[in-house]
């Protein structure tokens, strides 16, 4: 087994990494920026490397400064949790090049399904059910016109090296076609250096669900069983849960088939998700496929009683995996608790905690890396802290869901705990009855006091 792994990545997600690895006796090895010098994945690995100051460009993606942690440390492999760059096909090969194990996909699988035009693509020639669409990027605005009439309003134009919502349009009827073709390549262009498009059928009353699948070093692979990510802002998670409400027995042997299907034809080795829209009618439709780990990957664990982290070390190891397909047993529920202020769109809110009151009891669960007296720094992502809950049934998972919001206590910044507690009352969410335009509907009810 490995000896010791550096955990390219900070917060939660580099404190997760690093439990698991201490439980199958592997030694980790933190990175941090200057202004990360105080969170608990620092404090809790076996050796810490500053690796530079707080912009994530000088620090968490400067690759030169990563290998050279890791070769000072003598690291034998790298996990590098989700976001920066964990799904980064250089940094991929960069590792293989100096001999350290990176614990994701190949720099090659990467780049295969990181494009998500060439996805696609592959997903057609694999037999996995595609939205109808373009067949790879748009040669240009008289080609744009010509698919959109082929494929029938309304469309969508994507961004291929897109993601986070940029470079994304709707585009409902031929008059507002140029102008959201422009607009979109103008957005794609600034966010990623790349304008180029692709075009799909939107598809309306959408569920956003997805299924973890994991393949080994031989090409086999299996599925967890699915995660509802439908509650979105903005194209961003807000709450996920497992099983889908959504979901049937039928549906999710269909799904995993698919899911399956497709990490075997690529002969994926890792853990990864393939996300599918569906629409109300339950046809499914390959949207892209994720090579790493997921930040809602916890309510996977809890109701197959699973460590997925684990997983990820032992296929990157060699270990082959039990070819086993997953069926919940439990529902699981996972609010993503951000530094932000609901009641006034979401706007960041980083500063330092003075109080945090953590919940607990049974079925509760809490992924974070914050505590009383950390200053939550201006530069990252805006999450904090992942509340888990799990429980027999899914009305069972949303009363202790809401019984550990009440708990929940963070003062000192604004944080969308107030969000989801009101989320967990909500009639439609309750019913299961939500696509991913809930949000757009959904009235957050400011408080007399606040």
């Amino acid at each position: 087994m490995f000896k010791k792994i550096l955990v390219a990545n900070r917060g939660e997600i580099a404190l997760r990494v690093i439990r698991t690895c201490k439980e199958m006796g592997i030694k980790t090895v933190a990175v941090y920026s200057t202004a990360d010098a105080e969170s608990l994945h620092v404090k809790f690995a076996d050796e810490a490397v500053c690796i530079g100051p707080p912009p994530s460009s000088e620090s968490y993606l400067k690759m030169s400064n990563i290998i050279a942690a890791a070769e000072i440390t003598n690291a034998d492999a790298i996990h590098p949790g989700y976001g920066f760059l964990s799904e980064n096909a250089k940094f991929s090969k960069i590792c293989e090049e100096h001999d350290i194990k990176f614990i994701g996909a190949s720099a090659e699988m990467i780049n295969r399904m990181g494009d998500k035009a060439n996805a696609k693509a592959t997903m057609i020639e694999a037999g996995v059910p595609c939205v109808p669409g373009s067949e790879g990027i748009i040669d240009d605005y008289a080609h744009c016109e010509l698919l959109a009439e082929e494929v029938g309003y309304p469309v969508m134009l994507k961004a291929s090296a897109g993601g986070g919502g940029k470079g994304m349009r709707a585009v409902w009827k031929k008059e507002n076609l140029k102008e959201a073709w422009e607009s979109a390549r103008q957005e794609s262009k600034a966010a990623f250096g790349n304008n180029d498009m692709y075009m799909e059928k939107l598809i309306e009353e959408p569920r956003h669900i997805e299924i973890q699948i994991v393949g080994d070093s031989t090409g086999k692979a299996c599925h967890l069983s699915e995660r509802d990510c439908s509650i979105q802002r903005r194209h961003q998670k807000l709450t996920e849960e497992v099983p889908s409400p959504f979901m049937t027995t039928a549906l999710r042997k269909k799904m995993g088939d698919a899911a399956v299907k497709a990490a075997e034809y690529i002969k994926y080795e890792g853990a990864g998700t393939v996300e599918f829209l569906v629409d109300k009618h339950r046809n499914f439709y390959f949207m892209e496929m994720n090579t790493r780990i997921q930040v809602e990957h916890p309510i996977t664990e809890q109701v197959i009683d699973f460590d997925l982290i684990r997983e990820q070390i032992l296929v990157a190891y060699g270990v082959p995996i039990s070819g086993k397909n997953y069926t919940p047993k439990l529902h699981s529920i996972e609010c993503r608790i951000n530094a932000e202020d609901p009641f006034n769109d979401f706007r960041p809110s980083p500063g330092r905690i003075t109080t945090l009151h953590a919940p607990g009891g049974h079925g509760v669960r809490l992924d974070t890396h914050v505590y009383a007296g950390y200053v939550i720094p201006p530069y990252y992502d805006s999450m904090i802290a992942k509340l888990i809950t799990t429980a027999q049934t899914r009305e069972e998972a949303i009363n202790k869901m809401k019984r550990a919001l009440d708990e929940f206590v963070i003062e000192g910044i604004k944080t969308t705990i107030p969000f989801h507690r009101q989320l967990m009352d909500h009639p439609d969410y309750l019913a299961g009855n939500y696509t991913t335009k809930f949000m757009e509907d959904f009235v957050i009810e400011k408080p007399s006091d606040n």
